[in-house]
């Protein structure tokens, strides 16, 4: 009998919930160091849960090649605490209050031990990736990490400017697709992929994870506080301009652009209201066209791996990009 063409959540998380366990053990293990300090805060931030959609497209991505090592356990560990490490100094950077409902680590720590704590993360996942042996998947970390803390840079260049549409994909990329890419690349090498096939799941974890930040940043300008798990509109109170917010100021009034021009400049709802700047990008449409694009991003994913064989685990490659779309937080 054939499989059916549709998968859920479930059934995605059943298959591997088993591998999941796995690299949330061995997190836990490569956090912990002799210096208190170190433990207490890697301790807390994996303590604050995640979707750790990252590790599970690089299992799928090895599984799709019919890899059975542990090399997947290892690495998934090891990009969910380069995760954990960009969320620790993006905190810092930002000067966030909480993060997935719970006071940021750099409240509770301070932003010195912070950096150093999201330093050592970043240097403890190379240290574990080393195990592995193989040049392919170091090369490609630490190419991972330069994007990473360039779009970093970046976006810090950027606060409080208008930048272009281009501007937008090139910053989202940096900060989130790369990461997705990475994820199912090395799945791939781990499973010895060819070329064609592993520059096909690269294509669908950078597409994927475009269509991720898009939601991302149309969910903090619309779902609710206690929802989200931090402030509504952060992005824009630290003056950070996404998708919707380019879309609208294309098409405003010049009374409706200096509103939203007034809440990046000062980073901060004070003259102007969350629901103001909310009626504008209704008026245009604008948050709709970010939904669209990321749907246009879904679909992309999706074809990049029409080639691969059908199972299992290409249906939870292909509910994916359905999970990241439709989601609410």
């Amino acid at each position: 009998m054939s499989s059916p063409a549709t998968i859920n959540g479930k059934e995605v998380f059943e298959l591997l919930r088993e591998d999941l366990s796995a690299i949330e053990r061995e997190f836990g293990r490569d956090t912990v160091s002799n210096v208190e300090a170190i433990t207490e805060i890697g301790e807390y931030l994996r303590g604050g849960g995640g979707k750790r959609i990252r590790p599970a497209l690089l299992l799928l991505s090895a599984k799709l090649l019919n890899y059975e090592g542990r090399g997947a356990i290892k690495l998934g560990a090891v990009v969910e605490i380069i995760h954990t490490a960009t969320l620790v100094h993006d905190d810092i950077i930002d000067e966030a209050q909480t993060r997935r409902g719970r006071p940021a680590a750099n409240t509770q720590w301070g932003n010195s031990r912070c950096v150093l704590a999201g330093d050592w993360l970043y240097m403890q996942a190379f240290k574990v990736a080393v195990q592995e042996r193989n040049f392919r998947i170091l090369d490609t970390l630490t190419e991972l990490t330069q994007q990473m803390v360039e779009g970093e840079l970046l976006q810090m260049e950027k606060l409080g400017r208008l930048i272009s549409l281009d501007e937008y994909f090139d910053l989202i990329f940096r900060k989130t697709a790369c990461l997705f890419s990475v994820c199912m690349r090395m799945g791939g090498i781990l499973g010895g992929a060819t070329p064609e096939q592993e520059e096909s799941l690269a294509q669908y974890g950078r597409d994927l994870g475009m269509a991720f930040q898009i939601v991302d940043d149309v969910l903090d300008l619309t779902a609710s506080e206690s929802v989200l798990g931090k402030p509504v509109a952060s992005d824009l109170r630290e003056g950070k301009v996404t998708m919707a917010v380019i879309h609208a100021l294309e098409r405003c009034t010049p009374r409706e652009r200096k509103l939203i021009e007034t809440v990046l400049r000062e980073r901060a709802f004070d003259g102007v209201t969350h629901t103001e700047i909310l009626e504008v990008l209704s008026r245009y449409g604008s948050l709709e066209a970010a939904s669209a694009r990321a749907m246009q991003y879904a679909e992309l994913a999706r074809n990049a791996i029409c080639s691969f064989p059908a199972g299992e685990i290409k249906r939870a490659l292909l509910w994916a990009p359905e999970f990241v779309v439709a989601r609410e937080k």
